[in-house]
């Protein structure tokens, strides 16, 4: 076993983090006018000076501004593209209480194309502030249609879902080109259409809409491979699989083993950063597939919830999954980030500073 000196690290973490308080009231003094472009962008480029010593201060390798420039992890995605708008989604965030959370989610007003830079400007300000390597995140290509499903797309627009998967695609190629050229080499995909897409409920609900599931699980392989497709061969691209992360609540439940096979061996990604934090991931079986050029990132701290996980546990559930797949293709890393939107999951910058260090830590009694 070895220390990895490419991305993902033995310690790596997803990206978003904590927004501090006053960074999230330059959001909503943004919002309602009450504050300029040029001094939220300010408030962001001093918040994001201060995450990145937090992370240092870890001892991370990867490096995020912890999307602090974004409302939510896709937001400014769908700002940026043109085409892409906001409705209503079909599905709702729970938690174990029963509780419910209506949410919007990206919806194709008109024929998409990538007409401005979308995040080459949080890479360079992480790059030009750090000695680590700077990670750049973007919400996945299935978010951009999953939550709703066939309505996702404005009538008249395309004639097919696939027509509209073309013209993502290209969006991505060419923001994912111009990254590599400003000198990114690690870039993380957010998706939560795969993950959910493991629930039988959510298969049941997509089956109702006309969609057979399966189908478009294999749409969806098909649609991340012409997004990765002739990437310069420097860039390391993870996938991070995530079952909704907001405010503590989630989107679904359910095991990988449903799409195992299909996901870790037809995907050209690097690596997949898989949430481990909870029962309702199932259980480390589906790992036996993945294929030995492959990396797996361990999500099995919990950034939903404060309690601080004993590093003993860690070991023994990396040992456990050590039975399904090579160790040295494993790493560890929080089950998603501290904060997929602004408001941030309920937990403290403490807890977070914690729970960084902790897999750090872990890490290194685990690797060496």
């Amino acid at each position: 076993m070895s220390l990895r000196t490419t991305p993902p690290f033995r310690a790596d973490h997803v990206g978003s983090l904590l927004r501090p308080k006053s960074l999230a009231e330059a959001f909503k003094k943004h919002r309602d006018g009450r504050l300029g472009d040029a001094a939220l962008r300010a408030e962001q480029d001093t918040a994001i000076r201060d995450v990145i010593r937090l992370q240092e201060d870890a001892g991370l390798q990867s490096i995020t501004d912890g999307e602090f420039r974004r409302v939510s992890y896709w937001a400014r995605f769908v700002e940026r593209v043109e085409g892409l708008d906001v409705k209503q989604a079909l599905f709702t965030f729970h938690d174990d209480h029963g509780h419910e959370q209506e949410f919007t989610a990206p919806h194709v007003a008109s024929k998409v194309r990538r007409s401005q830079a979308i995040a080459l400007d949080e890479f360079s300000f992480v790059r030009e502030h750090t000695s680590g390597t700077a990670k750049l995140t973007l919400p996945s290509p299935p978010s951009m249609h999953f939550w709703r499903l066939n309505k996702a797309i404005e009538p008249g627009t395309y004639e097919s879902v696939q027509d509209y998967f073309t013209d993502l695609a290209n969006v991505y190629r060419k923001e994912i080109a111009a990254l590599a050229k400003l000198g990114a080499t690690y870039i993380q995909l957010d998706d939560v259409p795969l993950a959910m897409l493991c629930d039988p409920a959510v298969r049941e609900r997509v089956q109702a809409s006309g969609t057979n599931p399966e189908e478009l699980m294999r749409s969806y392989v098909n649609l991340f491979n012409d997004c990765l497709r002739n990437r310069p061969g420097n860039v390391r691209v993870a996938i991070h699989l995530c079952r909704g992360n907001y405010k503590g609540h989630f989107l679904s439940e359910g095991g990988y083993g449903t799409i195992a096979e299909l996901l870790f061996n037809e995907i050209k990604a690097d690596a997949f950063f898989l949430e481990y934090d909870s029962p309702r991931s199932g259980d480390f079986q589906p790992l036996s597939h993945v294929p030995k050029d492959k990396i797996v990132v361990l999500g099995l701290v919990s950034s939903k919830t404060p309690e601080l996980e004993s590093s003993g546990e860690l070991r023994r559930r990396i040992d456990e999954a050590a039975g399904h797949i090579d160790i040295d293709q494993l790493c560890l890393s929080p089950q998603c980030g501290f904060a997929s939107t602004v408001g941030g999951n309920p937990i403290t910058e403490d807890d977070e500073r914690a729970k960084l260090s902790l897999i750090v830590e872990t890490a290194e009694q685990v690797w060496g």
